[in-house]
């Protein structure tokens, strides 16, 4: 009976050495080999789109359901009570994925080692303000938070600047942190993109996911070109173009511009509030899709950093349509640009270039 015994044990142990051996084991959670953090910086975390960016983040929607992360949230001392609520919030919310958080009002501390850094801060334009007040305060902000990222932060590390003015933010940015490559330094019109994909779903009656290959020219501001003229929908028949699918050609040239470039400010109005969950959304659409790429045969829009192409002044931040693989982005080239367009995509570089003079006169 005894040797019965044994000999049953041993079969046991060989089977389950076989088993935790053979692929099974990933499908039942054995030996599987964790990812490293990947530490997150969120300025402004203790806002409007910082509070609705975060919890986001820590459930995986930036960076992948399989991907651990260290959340660093930096504000202002004044709002110093408030991160500490979003940081014990965040404890609470028990989150797999999240395996530390900082929160800190010294931008060093939160700026160490970061790999991806959200800058949501900035100071808003405010009741009687002139432009250059507000070009101002952001330059000194976007200054000292540069030299920041320039001493602490990892070497590679992919910044996204949301608060606005973001494309000009960005720049200072650039010019103040030059050890990061300004492949790496980019500012958000992925919310404009995502409004501009909505408004051609609701026209023509179909999901926003059959939508693809809008393109934002340009500045965040009223002055971007929403540009449809590439734009495909998806339907029964296969993949058909926009312009062609619309019955009245003159709302792609007329309102749907405008809706989408007042978007934000139809939505204060109404909220009393800005839009910050869909621009919390919209930075994790940004960062997901530059670090895992972007679908086949679909292309995102991001204000990047201009090397000329469509006689775009090189060195301006300024919104293109994008491909992104392996962690970079490619700019769309080839796009046939008709006098219209050329005219709009203009209009929104001589914003940059006056916002751009605006900026260095504030560093002088």
């Amino acid at each position: 009976m005894l040797e019965f015994i044994l000999w049953v044990r041993a079969i046991l142990y060989t089977w389950c050495n076989l088993l935790l051996q053979s692929p099974y084991r990933y499908i039942m959670g054995y030996n599987k080999a964790e990812k490293q953090p990947v530490r997150v910086l969120v300025t402004g975390a203790a806002g409007q789109i910082g509070y609705a960016l975060v919890p986001m983040i820590a459930r995986g929607a930036m960076l992948g359901a399989d991907q651990p992360v260290i959340l660093h949230l930096l504000d202002i001392p004044p709002a110093a009570a408030a991160l500490n609520g979003v940081k014990m919030e965040l404890v609470d919310a028990a989150c797999p994925l999240v395996k530390g958080v900082v929160a800190t009002t010294d931008v060093a501390e939160a700026c160490s080692g970061v790999n991806i850094a959200v800058m949501v801060g900035g100071f808003p334009r405010k009741v009687g303000m002139e432009r250059k007040d507000v070009m101002s305060r952001n330059v000194s902000i976007y200054k000292d938070q540069a030299s920041a990222l320039e001493q602490h932060a990892a070497a590679d590390c992919k910044v996204l600047v949301v608060a606005n003015p973001a494309n000009t933010n960005a720049l200072i940015l650039k010019e103040f942190a030059p050890s990061i490559p300004a492949h790496n330094i980019t500012s958000l019109t992925r919310l404009d993109h995502n409004r501009a994909l909505a408004q051609i779903s609701e026209r023509l009656n179909v999901d926003v996911s059959d939508v693809k290959n809008v393109a934002i020219w340009g500045n965040h501001s009223s002055t971007q070109y929403p540009d449809a003229n590439h734009a495909i929908v998806t339907t029964n028949q296969g993949e058909r173009p926009v312009p062609e699918l619309l019955a009245d050609g003159e709302w792609l040239r007329g309102e749907f511009i405008k809706v989408v470039q007042e978007r934000g400010a139809e939505i204060i109005k109404a909220r009393k509030l800005s839009s910050a969950m869909s621009a919390a959304g919209a930075a994790c659409d940004h960062i997901r899709d530059w670090v895992l790429g972007t679908p086949k045969g679909r292309w995102v829009s991001m204000g990047v950093h201009s090397d000329g192409s469509y006689g775009v002044p090189s060195g301006l931040i300024y919104s293109f349509p994008v491909t992104c693989e392996m962690g970079q982005w490619n700019v769309v080239q080839g796009l046939h640009i008709d006098e219209f367009s050329r005219a709009k995509m203009e209009a929104t570089t001589k914003e940059l270039l006056e916002e751009k003079a605006l900026a260095y006169s504030c560093l002088a």
